[in-house]
């Protein structure tokens, strides 16, 4: 079973939320974060380099003293507040008149090399050393992780039981979602709730976070080699994540942005894809968006078009290799573009469902957008397979900071 543990959260007093909460820190490039972020906001803390004009490179040695003093400078002026005593936390969002129930808490470094939390993709090791020095130089995590497990009754109605209090922070973001947050401080419950996770919960499957909990379970394990007292209960062994039952998850697509075309024109990459692809231009209003499995949305050159794998290029009996991800992976990123490693290859980038358009400022850069259809991870996580090279699915972020 997985270990957890309640923890005082440093977080902004609740006249100011909506001035510090901001989205999370990969989902923005810098100039997005820099015309977004106000005097408090959390960006600050998690994109500093959005404080040096020009823009200094994220892995700049200054940027992360930037991360450290605006951390401390926060605090100093009481934007961010450490709560008294340990607790477990209510959070919910809401999308599209739909809300999810999750609670924050602490997930054991133990139990992400012991294998009880599950992940379904490789990392990017710049991203990870990124990660990596953000934790350590603050000796605390900014942004929580997204982690899902399998409902559990009690827990779904200590959960729905803190959720019908008034909330301490209840707002709605610049892109329309609703946010609500509760605290739960009674002992009692706090104590059930770790008994419930530590008894009963046999897993953790990382919905969104996996730089994150690979760079949490690095620091855990180099805090470790340097402690020869170590006992696994010290707080260098604990990260935050905000927890989701299976049955509240909302899961979205998470697509590819590709930069050239390995040197094709646009006539001969649509003629390459022909090869493994059914390809149909899209005459409709808006954006196209997938229907069915094995069919893909593509924006090139301004149009839409609609690539269904032609049957043959797939194995159905392959557990693997019948997911979208991996069709697109090798039939579209490999075979025809030549992009080997999705961890390394800078010609592609990755872009949340929800901001679609967060591609369209990238100009003439985002030469090539694909959209994949959904597949449920969860199965194949149980059975330890990595279903895909690049993160296939995410759940809508939390604004760190509330």
């Amino acid at each position: 079973m997985v270990k957890v543990k309640p923890f005082a959260a440093v977080r902004p007093p609740k006249d100011i939320v909506t001035e510090v909460a901001a989205p999370p820190y990969d989902v923005l490039n810098s100039e997005e974060a820099k015309n977004m972020a106000g005097e408090k906001s959390l960006l600050h803390i998690t994109k500093p380099e959005i404080d040096f004009n020009p823009i200094l490179p994220d892995h700049d040695s200054r940027v992360y003293d930037k991360a450290v003093q605006n951390f401390a400078e926060w605090q100093k002026k009481g934007w961010l507040v450490q709560d008294g005593k340990p607790c477990y936390y209510v959070y919910a969002q809401t999308m599209d008149g739909r809300t999810q129930y999750g609670l924050v808490l602490c997930a054991h470094t133990d139990d992400y090399s012991d294998g009880k939390i599950k992940k379904h993709e490789l990392t990017r090791k710049d991203k990870e050393d990124d990660r990596m020095i953000h934790v350590k130089i603050q000796n605390a995590n900014i942004e929580p992780v997204f982690f899902a497990y399998k409902d559990n009754a009690e827990l779904n109605e200590i959960v729905a039981k803190a959720a019908s209090g008034e909330p301490e922070y209840s707002f709605t973001d610049e892109n329309g979602f609703g946010h609500a947050f509760w605290v739960i401080d009674d002992d009692a419950v706090i104590s059930r709730i770790t008994e419930i996770f530590t008894t009963k919960v046999d897993a953790f499957y990382v919905a969104d976070g996996h730089h994150r909990t690979a760079a949490a379970a690095r620091v855990g394990a180099e805090k470790r080699e340097g402690n020869p007292g170590h006992t696994g209960n010290e707080e260098y062994n604990y990260f935050m994540t905000v927890c989701f039952p299976e049955s509240q998850l909302k899961i979205i697509d998470y697509n590819r942005v590709v930069k050239d075309l390995n040197g094709l024109s646009p006539e001969q990459f649509i003629e390459a894809l022909g090869k493994d692809f059914d390809v149909k231009p899209y005459d409709g209003e808006g954006e196209y968006r997938p229907s069915h499995l094995h069919n893909f949305a593509m924006y090139l050159e301004g149009k839409w078009y609609s690539l269904e794998a032609k049957a043959g290029r797939y194995d159905d009996k392959d557990p693997i290799g019948v997911l979208d991800v991996t069709i697109l992976s090798n039939l579209v990123l490999d075979k025809i573009l030549g992009i080997k490693d999705l961890r390394t290859d800078k010609r592609i980038d990755f872009v949340g469902g929800i901001l679609s358009k967060a591609i369209f400022p990238l100009g003439t850069t985002a030469i090539l957008y694909i959209i994949q259809n959904i597949c449920i991870c969860i199965t194949f996580t149980i059975v330890y397979s990595l279903c895909c090279r690049y993160r296939q699915w995410q759940i809508v972020s939390p604004p760190q900071g509330s």
